[in-house]
């Protein structure tokens, strides 16, 4: 099975220029937490809350600060024609829940989640892959310095 036979097709966008609060507006209306930035139809960037609440509010910037301030550049992804197992693994290693999905031409074209996995391939591809990535230590995993 391919990515894009499992893959969200209908993602909601912002841009490097909008404010923060944009896209946490976004995310709350649409009950996510994770946006891709788009910028001359590429992918430039991805912004969760997360991204809101530590690159932002605890930074000091307000509301009105934009996207470009707060989002993650190093965006890890998939292509669209890729296998589901080999972007599992692959999300296991680094250990992430969803991915942004690009045409070989780097066009965004979908998301592709664990919980996508999960319904279009039944089995315990998608629990194993939970289970790696839930794993500490890995590339989200926050120490707390003082």
């Amino acid at each position: 099975m391919k990515v894009c036979d499992a893959m969200t097709t209908n993602v909601q966008l912002c841009t490097p220029q909008d404010s923060i609060r944009d896209a946490a507006e976004a995310m709350a209306t649409l009950n996510i937490g994770l946006l891709p930035v788009a910028e001359n139809d590429r992918l430039v960037g991805m912004i969760s809350d997360r991204d809101i609440a530590t690159r932002g509010i605890a930074m000091g910037r307000g509301p009105d600060a934009p996207v470009r301030d707060v989002m993650t550049a190093d965006v890890k992804y998939c292509f669209e024609d890729q296998d589901i197992d080999e972007v599992t693994r692959n999300m296991t290693d680094i250990q992430v829940r969803r991915l942004p999905v690009l045409t070989r031409n780097k066009r965004l074209v979908g998301i592709i989640a664990l919980g996508d996995i999960a319904v279009s391939k039944p089995g315990d591809g998608a629990a194993t892959a939970l289970h790696g990535i839930s794993r500490p230590g890995g590339q989200h995993a926050g120490a707390v310095t003082g």
